[in-house]
């Protein structure tokens, strides 16, 4: 199943079961949280039984508003090979804001002082079930993830400071869905990056260095993830700013980040005005 959560046409916010004839069938009204991918809420949107829409009328919106929206940096030994690195020996992580999350075709707001806006295509996992020291089933869906980079702002400091150059409003795309987590391989799941149309990453989740149960088990063990968070579980080589010229984003681009079993994630590229 493949939950969503959207403006219908009388300008209500929903959630929806995406069908994979690309038709949403409205499951009832959205929560402050929107689609928290608990047992129970999946067995409801099971049931769902509302009005249908195809999924090109609405808007769609990210279908989960998470406390905690949770970056994991150098976690493919591709990309810390590409950005000079040493291979890390424990997960990297940083913060996202939840103020920079935006839905699939809404568009990525370049700031005017943001000289290096980048892409990072990424498997998102939802939290499903409330967890302290790991425990695999904690995940409750997957979905696709842009963790769009501010270089400049990141790498201006000596300390390179993550959390604000990833935290620019706009610069969190997640979606289009959130999609059942059973029976899915989350060490087995196909990822691909295009920008205007030519791939710019194409991976898999073998190539972690971190598998998503040890993400869970290492931030959880001082930190409880509560239902609705967010982990970025990581981006793969590609990026533009280890491209020889480099690619940044630009006004006119359209980013697409494919997750297999999720879908496609687009959203078009300008300049803050």
């Amino acid at each position: 199943m493949k939950a969503v959560r959207f403006v219908n046409p009388e300008g209500e916010t929903r959630i929806g079961a995406l069908g994979e004839d690309g038709t949403i069938t409205d499951a009832g009204a959205a929560g402050p949280q929107g689609f928290v991918p608990t047992t129970l809420a999946w067995e409801a949107l099971g049931q769902a039984d509302g009005p249908t829409h195809d999924a090109d009328d609405v808007k769609l919106l990210h279908s989960v508003v998470p406390n905690k929206l949770i970056g994991i940096g150098l976690n493919y030994r591709s990309h810390a090979e590409e950005s000079r690195l040493d291979i890390p020996s424990v997960p990297v992580i940083f913060a996202k804001f939840s103020s920079s999350l935006i839905g699939h075709g809404a568009e990525i707001v370049i700031p005017r002082e943001e000289t290096r806006p980048d892409y990072e295509g990424e498997l998102a996992v939802v939290i499903g079930r409330g967890v302290y020291r790991a425990d695999p089933a904690a995940v409750g869906g997957i979905s696709a993830v842009n963790d769009v980079s501010g270089r400049r702002a990141q790498l201006e400091t000596p300390l390179r400071q993550f959390t604000l150059g990833k935290s620019f409003d706009t610069f969190s795309p997640l979606g289009p869905c959130i999609a059942a987590a059973d029976g899915v391989d989350l060490a087995d799941i196909d990822l691909r990056t295009t920008v205007s149309g030519e791939v710019m990453q194409d991976a898999n989740t073998r190539d972690l260095i971190f598998s998503v149960v040890e993400l869970i088990g290492y931030i959880s063990s001082g930190v409880t993830l509560e239902p609705g968070d967010v982990i970025a579980t990581g981006t793969p080589s590609g990026v533009g700013d280890s491209r020889s010229p480099k690619r940044y984003l630009r006004e006119g681009d359209t980013v697409e980040i494919y997750v297999e079993g999720v879908g496609t994630l687009s959203n078009p590229v300008r300049n803050e005005r």
